[in-house]
């Protein structure tokens, strides 16, 4: 599938579809579908009926409304969406003060022509790679309904897998984009640490949170960053240095990924399997740097009203906060190390490839999956392959494996700082050989 969001915009600038009509036809998939999926908080109805009518009335005066005209699109309920409280999936804060604007990722969304339809499921306060919420439900997973759909972005991940929207907005800080979009067969973007814009976007843990775009194809999700302000430059695949991430990244990985990336490498005539060291200190630096922030942030609200949190956020919030400050310094400290690192590697490679969950999504029921020979919680431990990248700030474009009929397997192509063209290229070119590719209903 290629460029399905610039098709829908240039039938409404043409006239040849309405928004609103486009508007309708996504509230009625919502009304039919999210019953089994769970993935939508909020259906906003008669705003993105107002919001496409109001596209359709510049259409007929002869106006461009913008590259994204008509396109429905949904948010992670952590955006503030004017008028509405931010969640942020805490069942506490149903009730919190409307958000007085539109979080800037949203207002240029809008600016574009997009329509804003639906605010989306989450772990609450992005604690989590499950969205398992106890306030609001549990995300399914389209392809599998007695599967997690991931998380924390469960919910926008999940709407469009199941084909309700075609573009939907979450949060990334250890993983929340790139396990949803594994385990939902979707593409999906981390991008560079601070490159999008994170006005109007509930806090988690600010060294590593990033926002991005969720979508059916690669040039899809291009689109999308560059309507949130990403650039408009470009890259050629064809000159592309490309290796694999071995040692962490090949452990605990199902035979099915190795194999799709095998698959890639042949096609790509042959890459080199390069190494990061210390990974596994990385990602319980990652780890103990979420919890620090986290539970800092939520200090004053835990010694309110400690008892209206979800008890798993709850007391992983109270540990964080209690972390000793010499242990944060001490994971800053090592970050640095283990930047450089990484750059290494990119003096010799413009991609690196790597599995982003390393195994299907597992069931609802069963939540939990295999690290090195032991069952470990999927809701933490999902993020063993995405933790280590985010802790660095690195750019990741999340690809689906091309399975049709198989549940999802998805790879993580990394950049260097700024490096998102290369990634989008190689996503493409990727997408083209058929080597990786949504398996979505219509």
């Amino acid at each position: 599938m290629s460029g399905a969001l610039a098709a829908i915009a240039a039938d409404v600038r043409g006239g040849r579809r309405s928004a609103l009509a486009l508007a309708e036809e996504a509230i009625a998939r919502i009304r039919t579908r999210d019953g089994a999926v769970n993935a939508v908080t909020r259906l906003l109805a008669d705003d993105a009926r107002a919001a496409a009518a109001a596209i359709d009335a510049r259409v007929a005066a002869g106006e461009d409304p913008g590259p994204l005209a008509g396109v429905p699109f949904g948010v992670k309920d952590l955006f503030d969406v004017a008028g509405l409280p931010t969640t942020a999936g805490a069942g506490m804060r149903r009730e919190a003060a409307p958000a007085a604007a539109d979080a800037v990722a949203v207002a240029r969304l809008k600016a574009a022509g997009a329509v804003l339809v639906a605010t989306c499921n989450m772990d609450e306060y992005a604690y989590g790679f499950a969205t398992v919420n106890a306030a609001f439900g549990t995300t399914r997973n389209p392809h599998d309904p007695e599967r997690l759909a991931g998380g924390s972005s469960g919910g926008s991940a999940a709407a469009v897998a199941a084909g309700m929207l075609p573009l939907t907005l979450g949060s990334d800080t250890n993983g929340s984009i790139r396990i949803p979009a594994a385990l939902c067969g979707l593409y999906g973007l981390k991008p560079t640490h601070g490159s999008l814009p994170m006005a109007g976007v509930f806090p988690f843990v600010d060294s590593f949170d990033d926002i991005g775009p969720f979508a059916a194809s690669a040039a899809d999700l291009k689109l999308a960053w560059q309507v949130l302000g990403g650039s408009s430059g470009g890259a050629a695949a064809g000159g592309l240095k490309v290796a694999r991430l071995g040692g962490w990244f090949a452990r605990n990985a199902d035979a099915e990924l190795i194999a799709g990336i095998d698959a890639i490498a042949a096609h790509l005539g042959g890459i080199e399997t390069v190494a990061l060291p210390e990974v596994g200190r990385a990602r319980s630096a990652a780890f103990l740097m979420t919890a620090a922030e986290g539970g800092a942030l939520h200090l004053p609200e835990l010694r309110a009203r400690a008892m209206e949190y979800d008890p798993a956020t709850r007391d992983r919030l109270i540990a964080g906060a209690m972390l000793p400050a010499s242990a944060y310094f001490a994971a800053e400290r090592f970050r640095g190390w283990f930047r450089a690192q990484a750059a290494a590697l990119f003096a010799r490679c413009d991609v690196l490839i790597a599995p982003a969950a390393g195994t299907v999504a597992p069931r609802i029921d069963d939540p939990a999956i295999m690290v090195d020979g032991q069952r470990v919680p999927a809701r933490a431990n999902l993020g063993i392959f995405t933790q280590p990248l985010s802790f660095i700030g690195l750019p990741v474009v999340t690809v689906p494996l091309k399975r049709p009929g198989m549940l999802p397997l998805g790879l993580q192509l990394v950049g260097p700082p700024g490096g998102e063209p290369a990634l989008f290229a190689l996503a493409e070119a990727l997408e083209a050989a058929g080597l990786t590719g949504t398996d979505l209903p219509g």
